[in-house]
């Protein structure tokens, strides 16, 4: 009985047989989430504009006995999303699960924001993850399976000063995941957000650097720790299983419980 038991919680994990597409792949959460659905099972294809760091990422991968596909696309532009597609078409390339993890900041102050800063971060944060989603659906749809996972930020949930186009960007990101998890789960896709802290990566590597701001992770995070990327790989492997079946339109939050107490 225990056999079977266990057997069956690895079946509510288990990605075989799956393919998961992930932007920003290069490094950080990206590269930290093709890591652990690619060791649950999953053929994973990894998206950046670096090709090759993408490419380190892949070999990596492939070592341990994975499926990988690197792929060389700049989403923050209509072309580069649009060259994706027609590259992924043109491979028979239907991803199962999608996740929407590429991103940018600008940390620039209330006054010194541009339009083109503004447009830059908007056009990737936010149109990108629309319209990928919106290109992938219709094969989610016609197997009736489907998630699709998008980055969000503890900054869906609350402001900061200096990352005024980051700080909208997550806020649109939880609505337009609501709008789509009510949309699409009749066609047996589940849409869910992940709403991480502070975690350690290159895109807060200013911040890792500042002992003013470190301090304030210790006093204000009842871990009294920054999060690492391994601290997401059980709520990632979560939103993206057959586990999440009745999990749709859901912000998980993992900040070491931050915006709990604060």
């Amino acid at each position: 009985m225990a056999t079977e038991r266990l057997a069956e919680i690895d079946a509510l994990f288990s990605l075989a047989g799956r393919t998961a597409l992930i932007t920003g792949a290069s490094g950080g959460i990206g590269a930290a989430t093709a890591r652990v659905l690619a060791a649950a099972g999953a053929r994973v294809i990894l998206i950046a504009r670096n090709l090759d760091r993408l490419e380190e990422e892949a070999a990596h991968l492939r070592a341990s006995g994975a499926e990988a596909l690197a792929l060389r696309a700049d989403l923050g532009t209509e072309q580069g999303l649009e060259a994706l597609v027609a590259a992924l078409a043109a491979a028979g390339e239907a991803p199962d699960i999608l996740v929407n993890n590429a991103g940018m900041i600008d940390r620039a102050a209330f006054d010194d924001v541009s339009r083109p800063g503004w447009d830059e971060v908007i056009g990737l944060n936010l149109t990108a993850p629309m319209f990928l989603t919106q290109a992938l659906i219709p094969a989610m749809r016609a197997r009736g399976w489907g998630r699709v996972v998008n980055i969000a930020s503890i900054l869906a949930l609350q402001g900061k000063k200096n990352a005024h186009s980051y700080t909208a960007s997550k806020h649109a990101i939880a609505g337009l995941t609501r709008s789509m998890a009510a949309e699409l789960g009749q066609d047996g896709v589940c849409v869910n957000a992940l709403c991480p802290g502070y975690i350690r990566t290159e895109i807060n590597t200013v911040l890792q650097q500042d002992a003013g701001f470190g301090a304030m992770i210790a006093a204000r995070v009842p871990l009294q720790r920054w999060g690492e990327t391994a601290d997401l790989a059980g709520p990632l492997l979560l939103l993206c299983s057959p586990a999440a079946s009745y999990l749709n339109g859901h912000m998980l939050v993992v900040d070491g419980g931050m915006t709990a107490v604060h």
